[in-house]
């Protein structure tokens, strides 16, 4: 089988591996995102024997034509972020799939991972489907879901998902090679589902009238490698890497934002209904002038 190879990223780089390890496929060409070009892909190109396509529009007329040449059987989108159109689809004989890491038909649209667990969801999934012209609509080709726990944060779900989905997508390209697919309808897991956006600069600002459970979800969900959760002392902009909840810490109406207590270099922090220990943290660096943040630190505590 041939694939024409469309991605980005660490996780295209799991999920090729895979593919070139096994006889049974041949890669015919690799399309990166146009604004990345992820010099690993061409790497791996330069290796394959392949070609390295940057397209800007790999909708246009141009582009399927030259893409058609290719003789691909199979269109495979491993984090690739153009909007794909009706005819592109159509182009190879076995369709175009993409690897989503997220449980469709929830979960659709943007960094996923992150709006799992600011969601305080108690799972993820992956999944391989067919595109269609909506967003992450397309039929399901196989699904895996797994637990999150009050250990997980963004970076080990995303340890987790590259390899889940490089395996998923090998496993679902077996079976369309072998004709053996059974494709679910999304409608029928659920009506609806939602869509989540993209996360955008200035979406990292702490509220600290929020839940603790809510903060503690909110700054595990961005924490590195992603941008961390901010928040404002004394005019200064913090990064915060790493905060826990507190067994036992009461509800009660105080002041949010306020510190309330220090532990070593750890600070506790008034919350929207109790406290939060905040483990982690680093100044970083100013804020930009026009910057939104909802409600800074504030301190009685001297030193602290």
């Amino acid at each position: 089988m041939r694939i024409g190879y469309f991605a980005d990223g660490s996780w295209s780089h799991r999920a090729l591996e895979k593919l070139v390890d096994d006889v049974r496929f041949q890669i015919a060409f690799i399309v990166p995102r146009f604004d990345t070009q992820d010099p690993i892909l061409k790497k791996w190109a330069e290796r394959l024997g392949v070609d390295y396509l940057p397209i800007s529009n790999v909708n246009s007329s141009n582009s399927i034509n030259q893409l058609r040449d290719y003789n691909a059987d199979l269109f495979v989108s491993m984090s690739f972020n153009q909007i794909l159109k009706a005819e592109i689809l159509l182009t190879a004989p076995l369709g175009f799939i993409n690897c989503h890491a997220g449980e469709l038909p929830f979960y659709r649209g943007r960094n996923i991972l992150n709006w799992a667990l600011i969601n305080d969801a108690k799972e993820f999934g992956v999944t391989v489907h067919y595109v269609d012209e909506g967003i992450d609509t397309g039929d399901i080709i196989m699904q895996v879901v797994e637990p999150i726990t009050d250990r997980d944060d963004y970076s080990t779900l995303l340890e987790r998902a590259i390899e889940l989905c490089a395996d998923l997508l090998f496993r679902a390209i077996l079976e369309i090679a072998d004709g053996t697919a059974k494709l679910i309808e999304q409608s029928t897991k659920h009506p609806v589902g939602f869509y989540c956006g993209r996360r955008v600069e200035g979406d990292e600002w702490i509220d600290w009238n929020w839940s603790s459970r809510r903060i503690f979800n909110f700054v595990r969900s961005i924490t590195t490698p992603g941008p961390c959760a901010r928040t404002l002392y004394n005019n200064q902009l913090i990064a915060i890497q790493r905060a826990s909840l507190i067994d036992d810490a009461l509800s009660y109406i105080g002041s949010p934002g306020e510190i309330v207590g220090k532990e070593g270099d750890q600070l506790v922090v008034k919350t929207g209904d109790a406290t939060i220990r905040l483990e982690a943290y680093r100044l970083t660096s100013p804020p930009p002038k026009q910057a939104y943040c909802p409600s800074g630190l504030v301190s009685d505590l001297g030193s602290t």
